[in-house]
């Protein structure tokens, strides 16, 4: 097999891979919101992020007091704004936890047969 053929054989099962893998995540993401919108569901996990946000500034803000006693706006800010991208980020991923599980194993599911299919072209088992 010459590295032209090998090269189209491994671009084409990457692409099985790859379409396999995200028709997987499109079908978890469907198992787990069962027939309802995505988007109300993200809306909600983004309302319910801003509480960890707010704890996020509150410690962003109170780590820019330094043991100096001088706290310069700026930094002040830059903290709070800081923490609150943290907590809003960790509030987020906290809130889709179960649907990214659900897309990932759907995705790892249809990974799992396509690499079998192709192991089996590969490696074909001869019952006689």
């Amino acid at each position: 097999m010459g590295l032209r053929t090998w090269s189209r054989s491994e671009v084409e099962y990457g692409r099985k891979v790859l379409n396999s893998g995200l028709e997987g995540v499109r079908s978890g993401r469907e198992a787990f919101l069962s027939g309802r919108p995505l988007t109300p569901f993200l809306s909600e996990s983004v309302r319910n992020a801003w509480k960890p946000a707010a704890i996020g500034v509150g410690i962003g803000v109170l780590g820019s007091c330094s043991g100096s006693g001088r706290k310069s706006i700026g930094k002040v800010l830059a903290f709070g704004l800081l923490g609150c991208a943290v907590g809003f980020g960790a509030g987020i991923v906290w809130e889709n936890r179960r649907l990214v599980a659900s897309a990932t194993r759907g995705a790892l599911r249809n990974i799992d047969r396509v690499r079998d299919e192709h192991w089996l072209e590969k490696n074909p088992i001869d019952y006689a």
